[in-house]
C-alpha cells in the first residue's frame, strides 16, 4: 500500500434526504443534492496493482522490494507551458507543439534489416519450400517470393514523423477525452530497464483500436523508447502505410485482411519471427494486444519464447499495460480500413465533446525466461474439457473432475505448421499459458471506472430500476468492497457527481425519469441490445474483480436448487427465486457440506472463459478459495457439528494415537489424525440474499449463453462451415433474447464464439478440416436429445432465476 495524501473520506454512510418543499427538478438536479465523498483508496492508502506473480517470478518482485514511494499520476492531455522550457503568452499558445519538440525519441534507422532477414535460417527453409513448390522458379527469385513483405521488415521510427503524429495524436485525443491519467508508480523500473538494456515487451488486452496508440504516446510523453507496435487492422491506403510504418506500427501485409489470412500464408510466419529477432536485437521495445475471447495476437508471444528457447534472444522484459475506459470509443472503422474513413472518422470527433476519461496503468517488468524455466507455471496437469467435464454430466461421477483445462484453440496450430515441426502438447501448452497469464496480468491492472460500477449495479443488482438514492448508496458500497480486494479505482470526489457524471456517460444506454411525485428520479436500463451489450462492456471489469465471489455464489445456487428440488423447501426453487423480491431472510435451515461445494465450483471453473483465473494457480485452490471467499464476504458462515466427546478432549476418543508406516517421504504424523469435514450455513442478515444473487448475476449472461446454446444445436442442419455455424449460433441467441425480451447481455457475438469453443471442447462438436476450411458439425453422442438435456441440466443449476 501507498500513501494518498489529498483523501477525504466520510465514513458516514446514511445520505441526507431530499427536500421535498421544492418544485420538480430534472434528474441532474436532484442527483446533485447530495453531499457525500467517495474515496478513490481507503484510509489514506492506495492499492498496490501491477506486480507481478509472486508464484511465476519471485525474483522479478524481488526487485521491487523497498520501492514503494508514490508518484501519482498524469494526465497526458495536460499540456502546459509549465512542461517546456519557455515562458510567455505565445508560449501558452503552441505549448503542446514545444512540448512535442522537446521529447526524448530514440531514433531506429533500418541498417541492412531486409539482408539479415533473409539469411536467417528459418527464412531459407520457408522459401526453399516456396520454391520447391513452385513450378518454373529459379533460385535467383527467391527474393520476389518476400516482396509483400518489404514494408513490413523496413517499419522504422523516424523522429521527425513520429513529433508530428504525437502531436496529431494529442489534438486528436483531447477531442475523445476528458483525460488519459497514467499510473506513475512503475515508470521508475521502466525507466531503469531501458537503461540496462533490458528488452521491453508491452503486453495488453485488445478492447479498442485506440488501445495501440495509447501506449506508445504514453512512452512518447514520458521520454522511454517508443515500441514497434502490432496492429491487426489492414490500412489500405498507400499514404497511411507509409506513415504509420515510419512510427514503428507494424501492419498486416496488403494480401491479408485479418490476421488469420496472414498466419495462413506459409512464409508470414518464419519472416516475422525472424523480424521479431532482428527487433530484439537492435535494442528495439514491442508492444502487443492480445484478445481475451480468442487468444489473437498470442502468436507474437510464441514467437518471443521460442526465440528464447533457440538461444537468439537471451531474455525479454514482460509489462503487461491495463487501459480503462470510461466509455470504450466506438470508432466505426472497420478492419478494411482507408484513408477516407479515418477522415470521415477524425472530422466527425471535431463536432463532438470530449467524453470519458482513460486510466493506464504500466505493470512491473518481469522476466519471461524466469516464467518459462521457473517450473512453476505447471502445464502437466492440462487436460481436454471433455475429459474433465463429460463424466460428471453423462454419469454423474466426480472422479474425473480434478486437472485443469487445455485451451489449445487459444495458440492457432498454422502458427506452427509454418516452423519445422509441430511442438509438444508441453511446450504449446506453456506458450498457451503465459497467454493466459498475461490476460489475467493486464486485465488485473485495470481500474474500475465509475461508469463500470453503475453498469453492474443495474445489470445485476437491480435490473428492474432504482432510484438516484439508492444509487448512490450502492456506488459508495460497490467502491468499497472493489477496494477491499486490492483493486484501483479510476475516480474520487463528491458521490454526487461521480454518479452524475457516470450517468451522463451512459444516458443514451438508460430511461431516466424525473416524476413529480417522487423523491429521486427512477433510472432503468434500456431493454435494447445495444443499450445491454454497451453496459455489459463495462462491467466486464467488475466481474473480473468478483470473479471468486460469483463462482461460489453459483455453487452454493446450484446446491440449493438441488435442495430445492428434493422438496425440503418451497420456498427456494430453480425458476422462482427473484433477486429483487427476496428481502428477509432465508425462511429455511440447510448445511452446505464444504467437499460437495468446493466440487461444484471446481466444475464451474471449467466452464469459464479464458482469462478469468491465473494459470499458475490450481483449479481445485481456485475452488477452495472461491468458497473461502464467501465466508469473507459474509455470506456463508461456519456450521458447528456438536460432538458426543468435546474436540479438546484428546484421550477419550477411540484409537486416538493409531500410527501408521509408510515409505511416502511426504507423509506427516498430521496425516493420522481425524479430519474434520467442515460445513457451511446460510448466513442470516437481510442483505445475504440480495447479495448473493447479485454475485451469481455476474456470470449468468455466460452460462446462459451456453444453455441456449446448447438448445439451438437441434435446430442446425451440419456440418456447416465454422464462421457460418457460430453466426446461426448468433442468429438463435438474437432470436432466444428478442422473444423473451430480456437477457440480451447473453447474444453478443464474442458470448456466441466463446459458447461454440466451450461446446468443441466439451465434444459436444466436432472439428473437420476440409478443402473449404474447418467444418463444424454435432458429435453422434450429442445428437441424442437426452444427452443434449443433461448437458443443459448441468450448466442450468448455475443459474439462480
Amino acid at each position: 500500500m501507498v500513501q494518498e495524501k489529498n483523501d477525504r473520506i466520510n465514513k458516514d454512510m446514511v445520505l441526507p434526504p431530499i427536500q421535498q418543499n421544492r418544485p420538480a427538478l430534472s434528474w441532474e438536479l436532484k442527483i446533485k443534492k447530495k453531499l457525500k465523498t467517495v474515496p478513490p483508496c481507503l484510509g489514506k492508502f492506495r492499492p498496490i496493482v501491477g506486480q507481478c506473480c509472486h508464484q511465476c517470478t519471485p525474483d522479478s518482485l524481488r526487485k521491487k522490494l523497498g520501492q514503494n514511494s508514490s508518484l501519482g499520476f498524469h494526465n497526458l492531455l495536460s499540456v502546459n507551458e509549465m512542461h517546456t522550457r519557455y515562458r510567455g503568452w505565445l508560449v501558452r499558445r503552441v505549448c503542446c507543439a514545444l512540448f512535442v519538440s522537446g521529447c526524448k525519441v530514440y531514433a531506429s534507422p533500418v541498417t541492412n534489416r531486409l539482408e539479415r532477414v533473409c539469411q536467417s535460417n528459418r527464412v531459407k527453409e520457408a522459401l526453399a519450400a516456396e520454391h520447391k513448390a513452385s513450378e518454373g522458379g529459379d533460385s535467383q527469385g527467391h527474393i520476389s517470393h518476400l516482396s509483400p513483405f518489404l514494408p513490413l521488415i523496413n517499419t522504422c521510427i523516424l523522429p521527425g514523423f513520429l513529433r508530428f503524429v504525437g502531436w496529431v495524436m494529442l489534438k486528436m485525443f483531447a477531442s475523445i477525452f476528458d483525460s488519459i491519467q497514467v499510473n506513475l508508480n512503475h515508470l521508475p523500473a521502466l525507466h531503469r530497464a531501458s537503461q540496462e538494456g533490458s528488452l521491453l515487451v508491452y503486453v495488453y488486452v485488445r478492447q479498442s483500436i485506440m488501445d495501440c496508440a495509447l501506449i506508445p504516446l504514453v512512452l512518447f510523453c514520458r521520454s522511454l523508447k517508443v515500441p514497434y507496435t502490432v496492429c491487426p487492422l489492414q490500412i489500405n491506403s498507400y499514404v497511411l502505410r507509409s506513415v504509420l510504418q515510419r512510427v514503428g506500427v507494424v501492419l498486416l501485409p496488403p494480401s491479408a485482411l485479418t490476421e488469420q489470412d496472414a498466419e495462413m500464408d506459409s512464409l508470414y510466419s518464419p519472416v516475422i519471427t525472424s523480424l521479431v529477432r532482428e527487433l530484439l536485437h537492435e535494442g528495439h521495445a514491442i508492444s502487443v494486444g492480445v484478445s481475451a475471447e480468442s487468444g489473437r495476437g498470442g502468436q507474437w508471444l510464441a514467437r518471443i519464447r521460442q526465440l528464447i528457447k533457440e538461444g537468439s534472444v537471451p531474455d525479454v522484459s514482460l509489462v503487461p499495460v491495463g487501459i480503462s475506459y470510461d466509455c470504450v470509443p466506438k470508432t466505426n472503422i472497420q478492419v478494411d480500413v482507408g484513408l477516407s474513413s479515418l477522415l470521415q472518422w477524425l472530422w466527425s470527433l471535431t463536432w463532438r465533446r470530449p467524453g470519458g476519461s482513460v486510466r493506464i496503468h504500466l505493470a512491473q517488468p518481469f522476466s519471461l525466461k524466469e516464467m518459462c524455466e521457473s517450473g512453476r507455471c505447471r502445464v502437466d496437469e492440462w487436460l481436454p474439457l471433455q475429459d474433465l467435464l463429460l463424466p460428471v454430466i453423462l454419469n454423474n461421477r466426480a472422479d474425473s473432475v480434478f486437472g485443469q483445462r487445455r485451451m489449445s484453440w487459444l495458440l492457432p496450430s498454422p502458427h506452427y505448421a509454418s516452423e519445422l515441426k509441430e511442438p509438444t502438447h508441453p511446450e504449446r501448452d506453456l506458450s498457451i499459458a503465459i497467454i493466459l497469464h498475461l490476460v489475467y496480468s493486464a486485465t488485473s491492472c485495470m481500474a474500475v471506472m465509475s461508469t463500470s460500477l453503475v453498469a453492474s449495479l443495474l445489470l445485476y443488482r437491480h435490473r428492474k430500476g432504482m432510484s438516484a438514492s439508492l444509487l448512490c448508496r450502492d456506488v459508495a458500497w460497490l467502491t468499497e468492497e472493489v477496494l477491499f480486494r486490492n483493486k484501483d479505482v479510476g475516480f474520487g470526489g463528491s458521490l454526487v457527481e461521480v454518479v452524475h457524471y457516470s450517468l451522463s456517460l451512459l444516458a443514451p444506454h438508460l430511461i431516466i425519469a424525473a416524476v413529480p411525485t417522487r423523491k429521486d428520479p427512477l433510472i432503468v436500463l434500456r431493454p435494447s441490445l445495444a443499450a445491454t451489450l454497451h453496459l455489459t462492456l463495462q462491467a466486464q471489469i467488475v466481474t473480473h474483480t468478483f470473479i471468486l465471489e460469483s463462482v461460489g455464489a453459483c455453487a452454493v445456487s446450484a446446491m440449493l436448487c438441488e435442495v430445492a428440488g428434493s422438496g425440503i423447501s418451497s420456498r427456494v426453487r430453480s425458476g422462482g427465486v427473484d433477486g429483487e423480491e427476496v428481502k428477509g431472510d432465508m425462511e429455511f435451515d440447510v448445511v452446505l457440506c464444504q467437499t460437495e461445494l468446493t466440487e461444484r465450483a471446481l466444475q464451474l471453473c471449467h466452464l469459464l472463459p479464458p482469462g478469468s483465473m491465473p494459470p499458475c494457480q490450481s483449479s481445485q485452490s481456485f475452488a477452495l478459495d472461491a468458497v473461502d471467499s464467501l465466508v469473507r464476504c459474509g455470506i456463508l458462515v461456519m456450521e458447528e457439528i456438536s460432538r458426543d466427546v468435546p474436540i479438546c478432549d484428546f484421550w477419550k476418543k477411540e484409537s486416538a494415537l493409531t500410527w501408521t508406516t509408510t515409505d511416502d517421504p511426504y507423509h506427516s504424523d498430521s496425516d493420522c489424525e481425524e479430519q474434520d469435514l467442515r460445513s457451511y450455513k446460510i448466513s442470516r442478515p437481510s442483505q445475504c440474499p440480495e447479495m448473493l444473487f447479485f454475485l451469481c448475476s455476474m456470470l449468468a449472461g455466460h452460462l446462459r449463453t451456453l444453455c441456449w446454446a446448447t438448445t439451438g444445436l437441434s435446430l442446425l442442419f451440419t456440418p456447416l462451415p465454422e464462421a457460418e455455424f457460430v453466426a446461426q449460433i448468433h442468429s438463435h441467441l438474437c432470436d432466444t433474447a428478442n422473444k423473451k425480451k430480456e437477457h440480451y447481455e447473453s447474444c453478443s457475438e464474442e458470448a456466441a464464439h466463446t459458447a461454440v469453443r466451450t461446446l468443441i471442447d466439451l465434444g459436444v462438436l466436432s472439428e473437420e478440416r476440409q478443402k473449404g476450411g474447418v467444418f463444424l458439425g454435432v458429435t453422434p453422442l450429442f445428437q441424442l436429445s437426452e444427452n443434449r438435456q443433461k448437458l443443459h441440466r448441468f450448466i442450468s443449476q448455475y443459474l439462480y432465476n
